[in-house]
């Protein structure tokens, strides 16, 4: 078997690139620790525990609050 061209890596490399591409969608998992893991967000998951996330949901208007009180401080990812 002969060794792929470098034209033929080009291709493979941008179709693996072009697999990976992000939807923007939230995707939620149950972790091998039983916690809630939220997909789609950053590189990482976010994992919290059952009643982390019902706390911090609690306080999702205080957050929406101290975000538009602090949004000429607080940069955007794009």
């Amino acid at each position: 078997m002969s060794e792929p061209s470098y034209d033929e890596l080009k291709a493979e490399l941008e179709k693996m690139k072009a697999a990976k591409v992000r939807t923007g969608e939230l995707t939620f998992k149950v972790s091998e620790k039983g916690a809630v893991s939220v997909y789609g967000l950053g590189r990482f998951p976010v994992t919290l525990y059952q009643e982390q996330w019902m706390r911090l949901l609690g306080v999702s208007e205080d957050i929406k609050t101290f975000i538009k009180e602090n949004s000429a401080k607080l940069k955007v990812k794009e």
